[in-house]
């Protein structure tokens, strides 16, 4: 085969092998670099306003923890992690010749992740800065620019969008800003998705329960972002930066035990609001206090002294895994570890494939037209790549492009979006061969859609599904893999 095409399908396998990448975006103060850390699991992305929080940042796995300002012009600047581990507030080297920071740490994290963080968007009309538009869209970059760079700006394959309180207008606008300049699947609703942050803030006292609050409000606004996210996710994100980063130390522990062993009375008093926590007499420091607000703000601290109360032996261990259940960030990461990767796999390939297609149209030898379009006819012909299949069709019908009725849009999206037969069928707890039926029964509703009262979109859509449940249902019998 010629260098060149040999070339592009090294590129090509390198592109597979690399890391889900994830790109966080949201406004100001959303809480998107408390976000990072949480996943990171290290808090190295400063969480106030500054220097860094206005550049587009890359975190990814490396030997050795280095922090990298990238300019324009491709060069790098390096500089160490500050005393804290942290990026360092001042970058030294001038904002306008900045592109953007790409940081390598050793965490094990980000073997299998590579996250970007985006500059938050501070008001209605802010556009997206054309550094975000490169991370996010493979926008063209210089040929001068190193291997590592590029790689850097080949776009995202998740994009997480952080708001709070409620979402406006606006942010649909900006989530459809990122669809419409990305012909990646990527960047449409089945790899999208909304994360509600700060939601303790919704809890009608500082003791009080968020969750019953939080839950149906995220569902409301998960109907709201429908045509831009695949779900929204409610968190506390201080809590999962917290907990994940291990910034709970045994000094901070034994602290919260002392304000649980205190009458109830005063404790009451104490955890009534911030200024009070801070400003009251007590036998735990003020400056203890105050780090333990810096660490879990009043609902965090509230949440940890009642459950200590209420069993003073508590390890602190114990502790630090129910506050990490309470931030509802278990349910983030068991997405991005599951769904948007098994999605991603599918989509790399889906990329993969075409442009196997361009280089063997391109291809100069004639054997080489033709062995490469085998390779493609021999991968098309397996059921695994029904898949693809499937992703096109739920890109289609999650954006609004075709319509379907509401019931059948979720069997769909469920369909194309997981791999677990109970999941995708609502049967939790049924036999294998329960599902089977299940699964036989879809496919020929489907089939029965397609061929009668369906438009001719609508149809080729209830041809590709009655497909995958066909293949499903083959699964479930032992029959083929899927």
């Amino acid at each position: 085969m010629a260098g060149s095409a040999q070339a592009q399908l090294a590129d090509i396998s390198s592109r597979i092998s690399q890391p889900l990448r994830v790109a966080i975006a949201g406004r100001l103060k959303a809480g998107k670099s408390t976000l990072v850390n949480s996943l990171i699991g290290r808090r190295v992305a400063p969480t106030e306003v500054g220097e860094c929080t206005r550049l587009v940042t890359q975190f990814r796995y490396g030997t050795s923890d280095r922090v990298d300002v990238v300019r324009r012009d491709g060069s790098r600047h390096s500089l160490p992690l500050d005393e804290a581990g942290m990026i360092p507030q001042r970058l030294q080297v001038p904002r306008d010749q900045i592109s953007y920071v790409d940081v390598t740490l050793t965490s094990d994290r980000l073997r299998d992740l590579t996250v970007v963080d985006t500059p938050g968007l501070s008001s209605t009309n802010e556009s997206i800065s054309d550094e975000t538009r490169k991370f996010l869209f493979e926008a063209p970059v210089a040929d001068d620019i190193d291997d590592d760079s590029q790689g850097a700006l080949s776009g995202a394959d998740a994009i997480v969008y952080v708001f709070t309180q409620s979402v406006r207008e606006d942010d649909v606008k900006v989530l459809e800003s990122f669809r419409t300049m990305s012909s990646r699947l990527s960047s449409n609703p089945i790899n999208s998705l909304g994360l509600f942050n700060k939601i303790d803030k919704l809890a009608p006292t500082p003791n009080g329960d968020p969750w019953p609050v939080a839950e149906p409000l995220s569902r409301s606004q998960a109907k709201v972002m429908r045509r831009v996210v695949s779900d929204v996710v409610p968190v506390v994100g201080l809590l999962a930066e917290t907990t994940e980063a291990g910034r709970l130390t045994a000094q901070d522990c034994e602290a919260l035990r002392q304000l649980a062993s205190l009458p109830l009375t005063e404790r009451q008093v104490l955890l009534a609001a911030a200024g009070l926590f801070v400003s009251r007499d007590c036998q735990v420091s003020k400056e203890q206090r105050e780090r333990l607000l810096r660490l879990l703000d009043l609902y965090g601290i509230n949440f940890a002294v009642a459950h200590l109360a209420s069993n003073p032996t508590m390890a602190t261990g114990d502790l630090v895994r129910m506050l990490f259940a309470a931030s509802g960030f278990p349910r983030l990461r068991q997405t991005l570890d599951q769904a948007f990767a098994l999605r991603t796999d599918a989509i790399k390939a889906g990329g993969a494939l075409a442009r196997i297609e361009q280089i063997a149209g391109a291809a100069e030898r004639m054997q080489d037209r033709e062995m490469l379009r085998d390779a493609i006819e021999r991968v098309v012909q397996q059921p695994a790549y029904h898949r693809l299949r499937l992703l096109e069709v739920a890109q289609q019908v999650t954006t609004g492009a075709v319509e379907l009725p509401e019931q059948m849009e979720a069997e769909m999206t469920r369909l194309a979006l997981s791999e677990n037969s109970a999941w995708i069928l609502g049967m939790a707890d049924a036999a294998p061969e329960m599902q089977r039926k299940a699964a036989i029964e879809a496919a020929t509703r489907w089939r029965a859609y397609a061929v009668g009262g369906a438009s001719p979109a609508q149809s080729r859509v209830a041809h590709v599904v009655h497909k995958g449940f066909h293949l499903l249902a083959q699964r479930l019998s032992g029959q083929t893999a899927y």
